[in-house]
């Protein structure tokens, strides 16, 4: 007989082990299911905004992540052709505005972390090359069915929570049809380290550079040591995934001398090895579970990364689903459906908000540099008071 408090998972990005930890904490014991055959630290960086902070310093991570965080002190947002400053936002008392710090890191750095903090629970098992095909509800709880080595494997849990990201087997068997749709851009990141770039490109601020029809980030890492770049473009190339290699040459045509400033171009050009991917997102569903099945981040709400929180919201998913299944735990179902209700409206204004920060990222002209400048960093950060200050019940 399967036990109340076995809860398993399929994924291991950063929503499943976060989901993982909070629930190990808990008391739950986990089973994490994962297709690849090792957790490797690869990655771009991530946003850590003050909603997702305040949750990994509640789950006791915020001094292992110390050193690999940087707390930037700006937002900088700025015109790609003259480098001219449209709008700067204070980080710098990100702290005392949200009750929490805003921190950026590698991606590979936080998923190490929690990877490590999962492991010494001592109440989380994860089996690896393992792709989850199906599941099966019975009256001892839930199956999850799996191949591992060309051989099925299965594991049994009293819920089961599909974070296997943006192509998500389990958001299929759920009933979803609508297969994500393409965003027409391409996502393209690299690392550049630090001492090659000048002061100005490694400084602790996050920088969004805005052209037409692209635009570029970059902000440091590894405590400094490292720039994380991100480039958008658009752009018809669709491959599924999101570590394909991309030509150091086809980018740097994208950002011209005639076009781009030369700060960014920089950037572009210290950088030795590209890897791409194509960007999709959903319209938000209007439900993500049935019976003790739900979804978590990605699998329930893919979205763009014009807010950068991708990550963030699948933190927050992972912290209330916790919450939800320790208050019930003798009712999975009841405990997911109170979890979906706490958090699809909230997903799905995010997921609205990141498409219609990219319409206006990429519009160019005069009328966006206009609404920006205007707008000034003080209404710019507070425009987004209700994502950076949300607090789970």
């Amino acid at each position: 007989m399967t036990s109340p408090r076995t809860v398993v998972i399929a994924g291991a990005g950063i929503g499943g082990l976060t989901a993982a930890v909070a629930l190990a904490q808990r008391g739950f014991l986990v089973s994490v299911i994962e297709q690849a055959e090792q957790l490797e630290a690869i990655g771009a960086g991530v946003q850590l905004s003050p909603n997702a902070s305040r949750l990994l310093i509640a789950l006791g991570l915020g001094e292992r992540l110390a050193p690999y965080v940087v707390a930037p002190q700006a937002l900088n947002v700025m015109n790609a052709r003259s480098g001219r400053v449209l709008a700067r936002a204070s980080l710098a008392d990100a702290a005392q505005r949200y009750g929490a710090p805003f921190w950026v890191i590698h991606r590979g750095d936080l998923h190490t972390v929690l990877h490590e903090e999962m492991a010494a629970t001592g109440r989380v098992t994860l089996q690896l090359g393992t792709r989850v095909e199906d599941v099966a509800v019975h009256g001892n709880g839930v199956t999850v069915a799996g191949w591992r080595n060309m051989e099925a494997v299965d594991a049994q849990g009293c819920a089961v929570i599909g974070a296997d990201g943006l192509w998500s087997v389990l958001r299929s068997r759920l009933t979803h049809a609508e297969e994500p749709r393409f965003a027409r851009h391409t996502a393209w990141r690299t690392l550049v380290p630090a001492e090659v770039v000048s002061p100005a490109l490694r400084a602790p601020t996050v920088n969004l550079w805005l052209g037409r029809h692209a635009h570029l980030v970059h902000y440091p890492v590894r405590g400094g040591r490292l720039v994380n770049v991100v480039a958008i473009v658009r752009d018809d190339w669709r491959e599924a995934g999101w570590s394909a290699a991309g030509d150091r040459t086809e980018i740097a045509e994208r950002f011209s001398a005639g076009r781009w400033h030369a700060a960014p171009r920089a950037l572009i050009g210290a950088a030795t090895q590209w890897q791409k991917w194509a960007l999709y997102d959903c319209a938000p569903l209007k439900h993500w579970g049935q019976g003790p099945v739900t979804l978590l981040g990605d699998a329930a709400h893919p979205m763009l990364p014009y807010l950068a929180q991708g990550a963030a919201m699948a933190i927050e998913d992972a912290a209330v689903l916790a919450t939800c299944l320790a208050q019930a735990p003798a009712d999975a179902p009841a405990a997911l459906r109170s979890y979906e209700a706490k958090r699809l409206k909230r997903t799905a204004r995010t997921q609205i908000a990141a498409r219609r920060n990219g319409t206006v990222y990429h519009m160019g002209g005069a009328l966006r540099t206009l609404a920006i400048s205007a707008m000034g960093g003080t209404r710019l950060l507070r425009r987004y008071d209700w994502l950076y200050g949300w607090q789970p019940d």
